[in-house]
């Protein structure tokens, strides 16, 4: 199979723009002439072997960084968005679309946002939630979407967080440094029988914790509490970088952000790489490990993006009983559907019918790519008769060129064209012509209808 060709005009450019330098300083120190950078930047030509040493050499650059795993997230939401139904069936070419994603990534970004109120804006007047004569009727993202988009355009990567987190679990026993650090603040922890997981009473300086949580819940809700007491400073900072639309927004960002701290602390960075690739990415044996839950785990997985010490790139998600995602974030070139469920084909809604069990899927793309993808059921009890029980689904997975490195990957036969299952992201950009759970037809594509003939579907797709 011949090499692909990097395009990276957008990152270089952002690059020499974060270093103050013209293009002809930047040509320089590179080794290429001004007209060959400026093509470059410009997408008319790849990034040469030449300039990827160079920028390794001269700036330091974690050359991974100049894949396209942002244009192709860009291109995935794009597609999506446009196969709404509003934008009838002229849709623009794949072609034009990547072209986008390269070149004018803010103007990508800027018609996703678009999209976004014009849906949250039908959505209202659908619901007749009389968005026309209401004071607080703005068009804007929900404060919800912003913060996803805000982790998903981050590749679910925040390093000073990351970095932070992994310094304060130095001696390498997270509940320990969370207790000493609670002391040091003069906070005490009692465990006791109350409604919430975690209630901090700052007047009397007690943090409460639920008798009913697992041991490894409870160790996450301090570390919880310690980044917003603690890490507050950063936090904030990191908030104000975001540029958060709302003040809601950025509240929700900041659980989140000390959700990720949290999570961060419990696995460090550097420890938590090494077991994984000693673990051969076993979820039990690393939650074991590290004291955390397997849902923790699998997340914390497809966090590894860390420059210059990357490890396998995952995709994560986590959808409900209705198919909803709940969480997702991919560093692998799947992405999920930003509206809507995800594709009814995968494992990961089988895993329903088989509470406690692993399965595994070898699954194929529309554009031919491969994976290996492991589904559990998780149920979180309410602690008491009667108490409600919530019920997910969690997925995680990677390309099958990881295959050795995962031992959920064992015996699958990944060289047997035959055992991968075909899959896609959304009914309306997925171009399968045979799918037997399609629910609508595909936005790029010219349907026949022949009413003489019943098929699979009732029409046909050229």
């Amino acid at each position: 199979m011949a090499p692909q060709k990097l395009y990276a005009g957008a990152k270089l450019r952002e690059m020499r723009i974060r270093l103050t330098l013209t293009q002809k300083e930047f040509a320089a120190k590179l080794g290429v002439s001004l007209p060959y950078l400026n093509q470059m930047e410009n997408n008319n030509r790849p990034v040469s072997t030449t300039v990827v040493l160079a920028l390794a050499q001269e700036f330091g650059l974690d050359v991974t960084e100049l894949s396209s795993g942002d244009s192709e997230r860009l291109v995935s939401d794009m597609r999506e968005a446009l196969a709404d139904p509003v934008f009838g069936d002229d849709a623009p070419p794949l072609a034009d679309l990547r072209l986008t994603a390269s070149n004018a990534p803010a103007l990508a970004r800027a018609f996703l946002g678009l999209h976004r109120a014009y849906r949250q804006t039908h959505e209202r007047l659908a619901s007749l939630d009389e968005a026309l004569g209401r004071e607080d009727s703005r068009v804007q993202a929900s404060p919800w979407e912003e913060v996803r988009d805000f982790f998903h355009y981050c590749d679910n990567y925040i390093d000073a967080v990351d970095r932070a987190a992994e310094h304060f679990t130095s001696d390498g026993d997270s509940r320990k440094a969370a207790n000493a650090v609670l002391k040091n603040l003069g906070i005490s922890v009692v465990v006791s029988k109350i409604d919430t997981l975690r209630h901090y009473d700052s007047s009397s300086r007690i943090l409460h914790l639920s008798n009913r949580a697992a041991p490894q819940t409870q160790v996450f809700q301090m570390l919880l509490q310690i980044a917003l007491l603690r890490q507050n400073d950063l936090l904030e900072a990191t908030l104000d970088f975001a540029r958060f639309n709302s003040d809601e927004a950025r509240a929700i960002a900041k659980i989140g952000l000390a959700n990720y701290f949290a999570g961060a602390a419990l696995m460090p960075y550097g420890r938590f790489l090494t077991a994984a690739q000693e673990y051969r990415h076993d979820l039990e044996l690393l939650a074991t490990h590290f004291g955390a839950s397997i849902e923790q785990v699998a997340h914390r997985l497809s966090t590894l993006q860390r420059p210059g010490a990357k490890g396998i790139p995952f995709f994560f998600v986590r959808v409900d009983q209705a198919g909803t995602i709940t969480k997702r974030h991919s560093a692998t070139r799947l992405q999920f559907a930003r509206f809507g469920g995800a594709c009814p084909l995968w494992n990961v809604h089988r895993a329903f019918e088989t509470p406690g069990r692993f399965l595994r899927q070898l699954a194929e793309t529309p554009d031919g790519v491969r994976y290996i993808s492991l589904a559990l059921d998780v149920s979180k009890p309410g602690g008491s008769f009667g108490s409600p029980v919530q019920r997910y689904a969690i997925a995680l997975g990677c390309e099958v060129r990881h295959a050795d490195k995962i031992v959920y990957a064992d015996n699958m036969g990944v060289s047997n064209e035959s055992a991968y299952e075909p899959i896609g992201i959304s009914c309306r950009i997925c171009e399968r012509q045979q799918c037997h759970q399609r629910s609508v037809p595909p936005l790029e594509r010219r349907l026949t209808i022949n009413t003489n003939t019943r098929s699979v579907l009732p029409y046909e797709i050229s």
